[in-house]
């Protein structure tokens, strides 16, 4: 996927998002009282301003987060530096997350600041040139203000969502049933472009997972080769563990995440079959896969590209 072709389609989904959502929203506020639905609107917009800035401190919380020292991790400590310099952004707080499960996810808010943190999962799993891509990866997310924007666009479903809810709580209740009938269909719609935008939300996300994988080429030296083995591994790994533990509850991250636990198991299963010999070999042997309907299917519910998608376009930036 060409960088302009790669432009493209974050263009469009972002126009399409806020194109057909201005238009529904203008034709509620000419059917029903404007009042009521600006005051849903600004309650669920700072009802997300508030979860947004507290996000970090929650997350700190779930999933055993905390700071490390230089001391701690100095090999940690010069890899992001190094990288955050590459990247040509200000070096975030290095944290560490305490659970099994090998992945790395950057996380802000403007009063928690820019963190990046990785699990302790993944210090055990990878070798350290493979961590270097998976911090590169995850700068890559901050440089891009990937979180601003996931925020900004999780908005507008969640607001169809309470939308189409109160429009058929308001109908409920109405005498005029000229009126119900119509703010009946509004919600129908309402709900059914939230289940259109919640899909336009997940194809952004993973637009956004292959632009933070471009950006690791660019200041990872043999980036693309040391990603690509890393990718592979995370998900071999959790694949692993969901055998013994449940890495759906880590979910909740997923969208953070630069892998998807939630398809690591499927994936692991299938790329499992083909180890075998060096990291590279396990790469170019998951390469060869067949991508099938379902897979594409599947992918569009998912936060992150297909495993095997994701792998043949880092290939063609090696």
């Amino acid at each position: 996927m060409s960088m302009m072709r790669l432009r493209l389609s974050v263009l469009t989904t972002l126009m399409l998002i806020i194109g057909v959502s201005t238009l529904f929203f203008t034709l509620v506020l000419s059917i029903v009282g404007a009042f009521d639905i600006f005051t849903l609107v600004l309650l669920v917009v700072v009802f997300n301003l508030i979860q947004w800035l507290i996000a970090p401190y929650i997350v700190d919380a779930m999933y055993r987060v905390k700071e490390v020292t230089r001391y701690e991790q100095p090999d940690l400590y010069e890899i992001v530096e190094r990288t955050s310099r590459r990247s040509g952004i200000r070096v975030p707080r290095v944290m560490i997350s305490s659970i099994p499960i090998p992945n790395a996810f950057a996380y802000s808010s403007p009063i928690a600041g820019t963190r990046i943190a990785v699990t302790s999962g993944l210090l055990r799993a990878l070798e350290a040139e493979e961590i270097e891509a998976v911090i590169g990866h995850e700068l890559g997310h901050i440089k891009h203000r990937d979180v601003q924007i996931m925020m900004f666009v999780s908005i507008l479903p969640a607001i169809l969502y309470y939308l189409g809810y109160s429009l058929y709580f308001s109908a409920r209740y109405s005498r005029n049933s000229d009126r119900s009938s119509g703010t009946t269909m509004l919600g129908s719609i309402s709900m059914l472009l939230y289940f259109v935008f919640t899909l336009l939300s997940l194809r952004l996300s993973r637009l956004r997972e292959y632009y933070a994988d471009r950006h690791v080429v660019s200041v990872v030296d043999d980036g693309a080769r040391k990603l690509s083995e890393g990718l592979a591994k995370i998900v071999i790994y959790t694949g692993r563990i969901s055998k013994v533990s449940d890495v759906r509850s880590y979910s909740y991250l997923k969208a953070l995440f630069i892998a998807d636990p939630d398809m690591a198991e499927q994936d692991s299963s299938k790329i499992r079959e083909i180890m075998g010999g060096s990291d590279q070999r396990l790469v170019q042997r998951v390469l060869s896969r067949r991508v099938s309907q379902f897979d594409s299917f599947v992918e569009i519910f998912s936060t992150h590209p297909n495993i095997v998608k994701r792998l043949r376009i880092l290939k063609d930036q090696e």
